[in-house]
């Protein structure tokens, strides 16, 4: 019986000790399976991916008591660190310095601009186990997306609000991923309409595509013709050329004349092509007929202030667009919302059009005549308030 009980004690003296073994071999993070472990992000993070400090931002120019299009929810900086870092035995109460608990303490852990020169964002990539944050052995470790939200909000200044840095890379992620699908603002199916009715000369097989498209309500088929690179390219930007030499003295430029009508949308493929349409819309470039040059009549009108919608009245139901030019009812506002294109067009979230607005009116590119109007008194309102939207 003794003996039974001394080996007993020695059994579990054994397991003690190598249990202990293990520990420290992982609180030291040494030994061959520690060796192994990578926390590098291998590839550049995703630029587009929105990062603000909070998770709910007020964007600027909101209505006068924010709504749903006026907001950005999302997960932040700060909610990460809170979940991974900031607890009472960690870096935050009086745990473990430094401490995290504010933006001043995140911030001085940075070097704004530069994110593998900052403390943070080294702690959480790094392969160097004993300087690993979180710790390999708190069980968990930051996700790609979270670790690109740290690193893109120190490349863009690590402010504490956002601005245009933040703004339009997500904006124009949303705007070109979620609104150019094959039948939609899609430049290839633009000039392949435009190839299919002969205004590009003769083209053969190797220049174009054809693009099916099937109701998902009805069930019909439609086909859609595209035109395929190098000639997509060439066109679309010859076009583009085109239209801004045209509209920057329409007289003396009457050759350069929009002269090809969408039989489509119009396209919205990259940033260069949200600001043309909206510098001038697509409603005034493909208007059939509206615009004499010489006593010829021709496809397009020659003042693009006639235009009564925008990309952002098209997104934001929120919101009415006032007239700029109009011979019949000149600064009249809309009396009804529009906001199609991010509901029938995209599907777009509240938090992804407060991310197009935020970038709207924060883009220098974009001129303030079609922020605020021509004379600045505003061309926006909100529906609900009332309240129009001025520098």
């Amino acid at each position: 019986m003794k003996r039974k009980v001394i080996n007993q004690k020695g059994v579990i003296s054994l397991f003690c000790l190598l249990f202990v073994s293990l520990l420290l071999v992982q609180c030291k993070k040494e030994g061959t399976n520690a060796s192994t472990v990578s926390r590098a992000l291998v590839n550049t993070p995703d630029s587009t991916i929105f990062s603000p400090f909070y998770d709910s931002t007020v964007i600027p120019y909101p209505d006068a008591t924010p709504s749903k299009n006026d907001i950005v929810v999302t997960k932040s900086v700060s909610r990460i660190i809170q979940n991974n870092c900031v607890t009472a035995t960690c870096h935050g109460g009086t745990g473990v310095k430094p401490y995290l608990n504010s933006y001043a303490d995140v911030k001085n852990m940075v070097v704004p601009g530069n994110p593998e020169a900052s403390q943070l964002y080294q702690m959480i990539t790094t392969s160097d186990l004993n300087k690993a944050m979180p710790p390999v052995n708190y069980g968990v470790d930051l996700t790609v997306s979270e670790k690109s939200i740290i690193y893109n909000w120190i490349k863009n200044g690590a402010k504490q609000y956002p601005a245009i840095e933040d703004y339009r890379p997500a904006a124009i992620a949303i705007l070109t991923s979620g609104c150019t699908s094959g039948n939609c603002h899609n430049e290839a199916t633009a000039a392949g309409a435009w190839g299919k009715s002969g205004y590009l000369g003769a083209l053969t097989s190797a220049d174009t595509i054809s693009f099916f498209y099937t109701n998902p309500t009805s069930g019909s088929t439609t086909a859609y013709t595209q035109l395929k690179d190098p000639k997509l390219t060439a066109t679309w930007q010859a076009y583009k050329d085109s239209v801004r030499k045209f509209y920057s003295d329409t007289l003396a430029n009457a050759s350069f004349r929009p002269w090809k009508v969408f039989s489509t949308r119009g396209p919205l493929n990259t940033y260069d092509d949200l600001l043309l349409d909206i510098i001038y819309p697509k409603s005034i470039r493909s208007s059939s007929g509206a615009y004499s040059v010489g006593g010829v009549k021709v496809n397009c009108k020659g003042d693009p202030f006639l235009s009564t919608s925008t990309v952002i009245s098209r997104i934001d139901s929120t919101i009415l667009m006032k007239t700029q030019h109009s011979a019949t009812a000149p600064n009249t506002w809309a009396t009804k919302h529009d906001g199609g294109m991010a509901y029938s067009d995209g599907g777009l979230q509240p938090s992804d059009i407060a991310i197009i607005k935020g970038w709207y009116f924060a883009d220098p590119n974009i001129p303030d005549a079609w922020k605020y109007g021509l004379d600045a008194t505003g061309i926006f309102k909100y529906q609900a308030s009332g309240k129009i939207i001025t520098k």
